[in-house]
């Protein structure tokens, strides 16, 4: 494969992680992307395997259940196998968000999530959120 290809290959990766993932809430795709065993660097409290990362999906669409992401930025560098996304997000507080009841309020927020590629598979994940500004639009309800 050539570096070219390798990184068209991981931006479409990323970007069919990110489009069926969590713009769907798809987490069959899950089982697909990533492998067997993919570690989350930064699985807030959830287990850090494949089953905690579908887990966050899941509890992500409860508190929100029209989430929505959009890709604002994809960068990678094939030679060490990382693949970065950046994204904007949107969705109505219309379940429970850190035991805070539903506010009933659309909330944007974005992020940067870190994925490492290895054959084809999401082995590693690191993302950052500001879940402070999540907390202070939905407080802002109150």
């Amino acid at each position: 494969m050539t570096p070219s290809t390798k990184l068209e290959s991981y931006k479409n990766i990323a970007a069919r992680w990110i489009e069926e993932g969590w713009q769907n809430g798809n987490t069959a795709v899950i089982d697909e992307l990533h492998s067997a065993d993919f570690i989350d660097h930064s699985a807030a409290g959830r287990t850090n395997n494949n089953e905690g990362f579908k887990k966050g999906i899941k509890d992500l669409y409860v508190s929100f259940p029209d989430f929505y992401a959009v890709i604002d930025d994809i960068i990678s560098d094939p030679k060490s196998g990382k693949t970065v996304v950046r994204w904007s997000a949107k969705g109505t507080h219309k379940g429970e968000f850190n035991s805070i009841p539903p506010a009933q309020k659309e909330i944007s927020f974005s992020g940067i999530e870190i994925i490492r590629i290895e054959k084809g598979k999401i082995t590693d994940r690191w993302g950052e959120w500001n879940g402070d500004e999540v907390l202070e639009q939905i407080k802002d309800c109150e």
